[in-house]
């Protein structure tokens, strides 16, 4: 299996460990596939809000080289739902449910899929719902005397694809979630399409940003939850993978902001580390949350022949939804000349936005919820 390279660490009881406080993970983290792995290129972004309390896990990005198979996945500590603290760690911090929740739920989906991979499993929702529930019976947690019906004991969401590669030409998709994280396949001709659909009572993603309603179904400790799933026999290479929290595109003024972030960092990369840090840097600019993501691009021959074969969608999400968009929303100033405007009131600029919102929404939805899967009744 393909893991992370170069990190080193001091042997236990050597004179150079470090103190609990020096293993303090920096707030931000990004990590690259190794060069080499022709057609394969993979990379991963963690971001925290408050440097040792990011309730966000670290993205899981696995490639499995005997049976070409592998998983990308996030997980979103949820927590308003889990905001008490259930434990300390060795370093002296206290840790939320949400923080403990999601942590659990990446070793989880871990050791599923170390199972999926070894003893060829099949990769689906019922023997991944077995082990997160067995994960989750194990880890500490800490009764509150609040309750609620909004309470929730180590509650997380999971977003991930599971893969297949079928020769050069075509891989086979199983996207896995439960929550309010998403994942995602880009592709030259189409651009970006999701492939998972929020457990929230809501599901026009347009309005998921106006109004941010609460998840119907989350992964937790104490009660059912469930793990849903659609099932892509044959897709098309090359293309892109992804899974995000909602840190990534729940803070955009529009669904095309995320693909724009997408392809405007990878236009200006020169490789898929420093794509990793411009995604990084990208959305800490506008984010209010913790946020991570993992990407695997299928197909391409190198990293130059990835970053060209999405130049003319650039050009075309840039002419469609960039040109008229309302200065105000990114802080610009407006053009010299001509004569001077009318002072514009807040409320008529709220209106000229969401025109502008519904506007190009309605002609990119068309594609981006080419493979949307149909609403489950339980969570309607």
């Amino acid at each position: 299996m393909a893991g992370p390279k170069g990190a080193h660490h001091a042997p236990a009881g050597s004179r150079d460990e470090p103190k609990p406080e020096e293993r303090r993970l920096p707030p931000q983290l990004v990590w690259s596939a190794p060069d080499g792995y022709t057609g394969f290129q993979a990379l991963s972004v963690w971001t925290e809000q408050v440097a040792g309390h990011g309730e966000d896990a670290e993205p899981f990005v696995v490639h499995h080289w005997p049976g070409d198979e592998g998983m990308i996945a996030v997980f979103d500590g949820s927590g308003g739902a889990g905001a008490g603290p259930v434990w300390q760690g060795p370093d002296g911090l206290r840790h939320t449910g949400a923080w403990v929740g999601s942590r659990v739920a990446r070793l989880a989906t871990e050791c599923w899929f170390r199972e999926v991979a070894r003893e060829g499993e099949e990769a689906g929702p019922e023997s991944l719902h077995q082990y997160l529930d067995w994960f989750l019976a194990m880890a500490p947690q800490r009764r509150s005397k609040i309750g609620g019906t909004m309470r929730r004991h180590l509650p997380t969401t999971l977003a991930g694809v599971h893969y297949r590669v079928h020769g050069n030409t075509t891989v086979e998709l199983r996207p896995l979630w439960a929550g309010d994280s998403r994942a995602y396949v880009l592709t030259p001709t189409g651009g970006l399409h999701v492939l998972t659909r929020d457990h929230t009572r809501e599901s026009d993603a347009l309005e998921l940003l106006r109004t941010d309603p609460p998840m119907t179904n989350v992964i937790c400790a104490d009660r059912e939850f469930t793990i849903d799933t659609q099932h892509i026999a044959s897709f098309d290479m090359p293309c892109v993978l992804i899974a995000a929290t909602d840190g990534y595109f729940g803070y955009v003024h529009t669904p095309a902001d995320f693909e724009h972030l997408l392809l405007d960092t990878l236009r200006r990369a020169g490789s898929t580390y420093e794509w990793a840090d411009l995604l990084r840097r990208g959305v800490q600019r506008y984010t209010g949350d913790d946020a991570s993501l993992a990407l695997l691009a299928l197909g391409h021959q190198d990293f130059p022949t990835l970053a060209a074969t999405y130049e003319h969608r650039f050009a075309e999400l840039t002419e469609r939804y960039a040109r008229g968009r309302p200065a105000v929303l990114d802080g610009t100033p407006r053009a010299r000349g001509g004569e001077p405007e009318e002072p514009e009131g807040p409320q008529e600029t709220q209106a000229r936005v969401r025109a502008w919102q519904d506007r190009t929404w309605e002609t990119y939805r068309t594609t981006y919820e080419t493979h949307l899967p149909p609403a489950s009744e339980e969570h309607r």
